[in-house]
């Protein structure tokens, strides 16, 4: 049987290469068919895991994907939670920040929907935006208000160091993290905006703008592998994601978040003997009830 891989965890030690992160599964890899199988099946289990995560309320989990257009973070948040309640998981998706957001600073707009104990969280982009889309396009800090005394030499660096920080604190209150970027090749891009301008029904996926941001590819690919390789941590690990085949992407994350799940000591809460004396006095009111 096919054991999907564990080596996109990005590395601990800050030596991550992007060039070496594969965007295509194994050669070995399963067919579409078995792949929708084993998904289906992951998705069952990690609705009795959240049933039981919730009832614990203990942790909360936070979910953040990144990735360049196309790359299907949308399909695949839809995938891997349709068959999670949906009182138990809030989907947050972050785009451009309003001007409430950026009379703020930078984690504000999303540390205000982090999830709370018991819940799962999932972040469709986030705060790596500001290292990431603001790094490439650094014209986008004017509009951002900020004070004289911030050096903007150093403004990459003390924004990841932020960033850092900021996982460091959530982790040691509870909050499970997991950060997958989905790692889609330039060719599939192409191949995947392409088929949004031929079908009707995908038109409204496309923006001309998608096209114009391939155009900063190195740029933003550098920017990533900064990104992953000096915010990668045991308590908030980064997974480079082959993003080329959808239906591979989606069951390694899938398989990744049940196993973390699966890896949390969680019980459902049992009831002491004050309890139990007040539920069997129910019980007997239950069953002589009409009598």
């Amino acid at each position: 049987m096919f054991q999907f891989p564990t080596n996109y965890q990005v590395s601990f030690d800050g030596r991550f290469d992007l060039s070496t992160a594969p965007t295509h599964p194994p050669k070995d890899a399963p067919d579409d068919k078995v792949l929708e199988e084993r998904l289906q099946k992951l998705v069952g289990r990690m609705d009795e895991l959240q049933q039981r995560f919730y009832a614990h309320d203990k942790h909360s989990l936070l979910l953040i994907f990144q990735a360049m257009d196309a790359a299907g973070k949308d399909g695949t948040i839809r995938a891997v939670t349709r068959g999670v309640n949906p009182a138990g998981c809030q989907v947050f998706s972050f785009k451009q920040p309003s001007v409430e957001e950026l009379d703020h600073d930078f984690l504000w707009r999303t540390s205000k929907c982090l999830p709370e104990r018991g819940r799962i969280g999932i972040f469709n982009r986030s705060y790596y935006e500001e290292v990431l889309v603001v790094r490439v396009h650094p014209e986008y800090l004017d509009g951002q208000n900020l004070p004289a005394e911030v050096n903007r030499d150093t403004l990459w660096q003390d924004r990841l160091e932020s960033i850092r920080d900021h996982e460091k604190h959530l982790a040691r209150n509870g909050t499970v993290i997991l950060k997958f970027w989905l790692n889609i090749s330039r060719d599939e891009q192409k191949k995947r905006f392409l088929k949004r301008l031929d079908k009707a029904d995908k038109n409204w996926k496309f923006s001309p703008g998608d096209v114009k941001e391939r155009q900063h590819w190195a740029a933003y690919m550098q920017a990533y592998e900064q990104a992953l390789r000096e915010t990668s941590r045991q308590h908030a690990p980064w997974y480079a994601i082959p993003a080329d085949n959808k239906d591979f992407m989606r069951v390694t994350v899938a398989e990744i978040i049940v196993k973390t799940l699966e890896s949390l000591q969680m019980d459902y809460p049992q009831p002491n003997e004050v309890d139990r004396a007040r539920f069997e006095e129910c019980r007997q009111l239950l069953v002589n009830e009409g009598e």
